[in-house]
């Protein structure tokens, strides 16, 4: 039974669930065909290679059933032209201050994918896979690779930050999208560099510089990078469980694609994010290539995710 922790005040249920996955699968899709690209040309990882070749889509299948590239790129384009420009050091700041202020919701992680699954599916009753499904998608993936437990359960939370939108995100622009460091110079490998010349640190004396605000080597710790679901369930994560850092890294890093796959802001990087970088990178594949025709059955695969939580997460019931 849910209990007054679950109060539904607390929650905009006014927010287009399916706007914000539309827009996740657009970027998806065309983060997933650059991928491809790096699959084509050699330059890709032999564990992306791999869970590529498992993850192609049925070659018998009707191709009209997939989104046209281009339509996806207009829409991905729009989408990215607003958080390009809005996501400036005043917004982050205050994003922090806002997120450390106030407790938006008390709930345990399953009923966290539970309110997930209904805020983003109720609006469209004939999804064929549930919110829990995608998640848990993810995870069977990552464990019949044979996985650490924390890597698994790591796949089935990474995007419980979504669960921003429904609390007091701005749109769909500081909840979604690839993330990049604010605070310094917008690097040519952040996707569509030159939509941010609304954005006013472009033209902060010392936001604009190479290295802004930070030091060569300060290491990602000390960065500000993009607010979003994967900066705030990391927080949640990184105080209230004992997920390692490399599962950690995951969460913070798995959108920040400059940096795992187009090779820019290394030079901020530090000896311990090297070794980030290899979880990252280890991790992004299953973000990326989890689709399947398999539906997984919540009812048989919940034990086993529920003791992985209890693990992980001592304290059950998460200060959102």
């Amino acid at each position: 039974m849910v209990g007054p922790r679950l109060d539904s005040n607390v929650f905009n249920t006014e927010r287009d669930g399916q706007a914000l996955e539309k827009t996740t699968d657009d970027i998806q899709e065309v983060n997933f065909l650059k991928a491809k690209l790096r699959v084509e040309n050699g330059t890709a990882t032999e564990e992306e290679k791999s869970i590529y070749e498992k993850s192609q889509f049925d070659a018998e299948k009707d191709k009209t059933q997939f989104r046209n590239y281009e339509d996806a790129c207009d829409r991905v384009k729009n989408f990215y032209k607003e958080q390009h420009t809005k996501q400036t050091v005043a917004y982050n700041l205050k994003a922090r201050n806002d997120f450390r202020s106030k407790v938006r919701a008390e709930m345990t992680i399953w009923e966290a994918m539970e309110k997930l699954n209904t805020l983003i599916d109720e609006s469209d009753p004939d999804t064929e896979l549930s919110q829990i499904q995608h998640l848990l998608q993810s995870a069977e993936a990552i464990r019949r690779d044979g996985k650490p437990k924390w890597f698994q359960l790591t796949g089935l939370v990474h995007d419980l930050g979504k669960l921003l939108f429904f609390f007091d995100a701005q749109g769909q622009w500081d909840v979604v999208g690839d993330t990049f460091p604010v605070g310094c110079a917008f690097d040519k490998s952040i996707i569509y560099p030159g939509s941010f010349s609304d954005n006013p640190d472009t033209k902060d004396p010392i936001y604009s510089t190479k290295y802004g605000i930070y030091n060569p080597g300060c290491g990602l710790d000390n960065v500000m990078l993009s607010w979003g679901h994967d900066e705030y369930l990391y927080h949640i994560c990184r105080e209230q469980s004992t997920l390692p850092d490399e599962a950690l890294a995951m969460i913070r890093y798995h959108s920040f694609y400059p940096w795992h796959s187009a090779g820019g802001y290394h030079e901020l990087m530090n000896e311990h994010d090297e070794k980030m970088l290899k979880a990252v990178k280890a991790f992004n594949p299953y973000d990326l290539y989890s689709k399947s025709d398999g539906m997984p059955s919540v009812e048989e695969l919940k034990p086993y995710y529920m003791e992985l939580i209890n693990e992980y997460f001592p304290n059950k019931v998460i200060r959102w």
